[in-house]
Order: structure tokens, then C-alpha cells, then sequence
């Protein structure tokens, strides 16, 4: 069985493209294109469900058309529109060796900090400026910590951790 907590949401199917079942997938993540993994998870009635990947081609760098093994006709792709895509957090590349590509799989990570502790769980992300924030929830209270790699110490990815430094007087802002 597969569990919410061992996948990350890579994106969203659209709609279907064509009559030979390919799918307008939205991508936040392009690990699926970097692993010998060939499966694609969506969520359909309460139940995670691979598709195996049988091709896919890039339309942008954040769209590509995709054609489910098992899926052959418009007819049969139409379910699967507008839901939202998963994959294993296990196949996705080693983070430490390089460069974060999606914030969002760090939701639900516990934020530590070497000096004070713990802050919190990180419950959302805010990409919308450049500066990314992490946005933690502690005591009823949104708390916006800066995501960026040059603070972080390490990860744990076992116990969902991060510990990071961060600059004196943060906390207190």
C-alpha cells in the first residue's frame, strides 16, 4: 500500500491532449525525468494509485505531454484530469549532493535551530518573491523563516528534520 508520507507532489494532470489517451501534465518538479523509476502516483477516491510512464515529452520547462501505459483513448485519460501528480520521496535524487529543486518537500519537516531548538512545523512554502520562506506554525502563530541552503546544517530525512543557523535576532523579528 502506498502511504501520503512517502510521496511528494511533483505537479498536476490537466487535460487530456489528443485521442491516444496523452495527458498536459504541470510539473513543479522534473525528478520523474531523472530516476529509472517509470511510475507517476495520483490519488483517486481516497487511494494512491501508480500509472506506469510509458513516454512523456517536454512542451516547456514546466509542462510536458504524458502517456500512461494503461491508458489509450481520450475517454480514459478524462478521469485523470486535474489531479494532482505524486512520486516517491525515496527516488527523488540526493538532496545533499545537489541543489534543492522544490521547497514544498521540506512541508511537514520539523525546523530546528542549533541555538534555541525547535521553532516548528513547516506547514507551507512561499515562493511567490525571491526570497523563498518556509511558513512554520507554532502556538497558533505563522512564523516566516528564510529557506535558504546557506543556513541549513543538515537534514534529516528519516526523522523530517531540518537543523539550521540562523542569524541572531531572527526569531525575534
Amino acid at each position: 500500500m502506498i502511504n501520503r508520507e512517502d510521496l511528494i507532489k511533483i505537479g498536476n494532470f490537466n487535460k487530456p491532449h489528443g485521442i491516444q489517451g496523452e495527458l498536459s501534465f504541470s510539473f513543479t518538479d522534473d525528478s520523474f525525468d531523472e530516476t529509472e523509476n517509470p511510475f507517476l502516483i495520483c490519488e483517486l477516491e481516497g487511494i494512491f494509485v501508480p500509472f506506469r510512464l510509458q513516454e512523456y515529452r517536454f512542451t516547456s520547462s514546466s509542462t510536458a505531454l504524458v502517456k500512461l501505459k494503461t491508458i489509450d483513448s481520450e475517454l480514459q485519460a478524462r478521469p485523470l484530469a486535474n489531479h494532482e501528480v505524486y512520486f516517491p520521496k525515496n527516488q527523488i535524487r540526493s538532496l545533499s549532493e545537489e541543489k534543492i529543486d522544490s521547497w514544498d518537500y521540506f512541508i511537514g519537516f520539523s525546523l530546528i535551530d542549533e541555538e534555541t531548538g525547535e521553532i516548528g512545523i513547516i506547514t507551507d512554502v512561499d515562493d511567490s518573491t525571491l526570497n523563498t520562506l518556509f511558513i512554520i506554525e507554532k502556538n497558533n502563530t505563522e512564523i516566516l523563516i528564510p529557506a535558504a541552503e546557506e543556513m541549513i546544517v543538515r537534514i534529516d530525512e528519516t526523522g523530517k528534520k531540518i537543523y539550521v543557523k540562523l542569524p541572531e535576532g531572527l526569531l525575534n523579528l
